[in-house]
């Protein structure tokens, strides 16, 4: 995750730059409770459906899964799904979580949070709610496959407001919802939303199937400088809005270019020292999934492969266990090829969503083909043409033969 508002501030108010301590990352868990879902997503990773699916965590499970977490001190930990209000005992593990955990989120649709299960919302005490909207009206409807689920999120987000707790939306951007996002914005600001999150398209479960739809370069490039100009303007005392983006994190090479077309080289290289501190993608060691089954990705769109189950292992042994695409994931610099291999930015972003280069190539260390940055932009000759692939649709799983 690319926190833009944050690395915006240091051009106001500059700040040294954190130093990582020492040991393991204990990572950000996203963990989805269930793939049980009232909604139809069509860029939905996990494939939920508003069905039961055999083999979830069990409540004695979740719950021992979750004083694992607790002991291990994961920084902060989000409930997810499907749709995480769908599980029955959603409140159990969530009121459990909020004495173990330092900071705890709710991932949602949003369109379930009214009346008593919005009163309890409030009464666990989440730091924050993220509710999911891809568009204005009947394009959001369209996108989430039923009528009436933009007009339900929105409830969400007022009953979230109208108790107090802090809420945010997000946003995937695609082709068909692109021009949407001034609107988005806008309506934050109309809401008093305290938070906007872009998520860049990851090809990963209907994601995969609708990778088409994959915003074009240019239009990414165009919602970047929105977000851009509205960071700015918050960070330099108007209306504020927290900004961040997901899922491509070449956003942080944008924004250190942005930054170099319009303030000095001292600010250029003070906000160059954060990002590089920060490191980009953080999958395997800044951030890891638990899947409704139990099983541990490096992420949530890693869902081909599993570190270990919790079922059999604890996440803290399974984090800690030596897994070899784990290592590979927190090496710096990674294994990168092409240009990603070449880039003079692979510092501020850590070579990207690994995910999409694994899924159009079967080598997760091709070069990421959603980077929209151009090669003079990266340092890379305008020789290193982008690498022309073949969606890779094999079923084999096995490490040996994928991977390494």
């Amino acid at each position: 995750m690319f926190r833009l508002t944050e690395y915006m501030h240091q051009l106001v108010e500059p700040t040294p730059v954190r130093k990582r301590g020492k040991g393991p990352v204990k990572p950000v868990v996203i963990w989805n409770l269930t793939r049980r879902c009232n909604l139809k997503c069509r860029h939905c990773y996990t494939v939920s459906a508003d069905v039961e699916f055999p083999g979830e965590l069990s409540h004695e499970q979740a719950m021992e899964t979750l004083e694992d977490l607790g002991q291990f001190c994961v920084p902060a930990l989000i409930l997810s799904g499907g749709e995480p209000l769908d599980r029955k005992d959603l409140f159990a593990i969530a009121s459990r979580a909020r004495q173990l955990v330092r900071m705890l989120a709710l991932s949602t649709n949003g369109t379930k949070i009214h009346g008593e299960t919005a009163d309890r919302v409030a009464e666990i005490g989440f730091d924050y709610v993220g509710i999911s909207i891809d568009g204005i009206g009947a394009t959001n409807d369209w996108f989430r496959g039923v009528e009436g689920a933009f007009a339900d999120a929105l409830r969400g987000v007022r009953e979230c407001k109208k108790r107090g707790i802090k809420v945010g939306l997000r946003f995937t951007l695609t082709e068909g919802n692109h021009q949407h996002l001034p609107d988005l914005l806008k309506l934050c600001d109309d809401e008093g939303v305290d938070k906007f999150y872009l998520s860049h398209l990851v090809y990963a479960g209907r994601g995969d199937k609708n990778r088409s739809e994959d915003a074009e370069h240019l239009r990414t490039r165009r919602a970047l400088d929105l977000l851009l100009e509205r960071a700015w303007a918050a960070a330099s005392g108007g209306r504020p809005l927290d900004i961040v983006t997901g899922n491509n994190d070449a956003d942080a090479g944008y924004f250190l270019n942005w930054v170099r077309e319009n303030f000095d080289a001292e600010k250029e290289a003070h906000v160059r020292s954060h990002l590089a501190a920060w490191g980009g993608n953080s999958s395997g060691l800044g951030v890891a999934n638990i899947d409704n089954l139990g099983r541990v990705h490096p992420d949530t769109y890693w869902s081909d492969y599993t570190v270990g189950n919790v079922k059999q292992t604890p996440f803290s042994e399974l984090w800690t266990g030596g897994d070899k695409m784990l290592e590979l994931l927190r090496t710096r610099p990674r294994p990168l090829k092409g240009r990603c291999g070449a880039c003079a930015l692979r510092d501020v972003c850590g070579g990207n969503t690994r995910i999409r280069a694994l899924q159009l190539t079967g080598d997760p260390w091709a070069e990421d083909p959603a980077c929209y940055l151009s090669n003079e932009e990266i340092g890379v000759s305008d020789a290193a043409e982008r690498l022309q692939v073949t969606p890779f649709r094999g079923k084999s799983h096995d490490p040996a033969h994928r991977f390494y």
